[in-house]
């Protein structure tokens, strides 16, 4: 995608448009820098509750094969 800059000069904005503008790309940075947030932890409980039950059930084989009920 090209995009054509055009000089400052004929953008015609208002202080308050740039204030808007300003604030919209201020919240677009935090909502998305908490969206990363949520999803890495979100992967971790996952990728822990994975390991949690692989070792349980490791355990659970291990003592089965020795004749002891889990």
């Amino acid at each position: 995608m090209t995009a054509i800059s055009a000089p400052r000069g004929y953008a015609h904005t208002t202080a308050f448009e740039r204030s808007l503008l300003w604030t919209s790309t201020a919240l677009d940075h935090f909502v998305t820098s908490r969206l990363e947030g949520r999803a890495a932890v979100e992967r971790r409980r996952t990728i822990q509750v994975q390991t949690d039950y692989a070792d349980a059930r490791r355990d659970a084989q291990a003592r089965g094969g020795i004749g002891m009920l889990p």
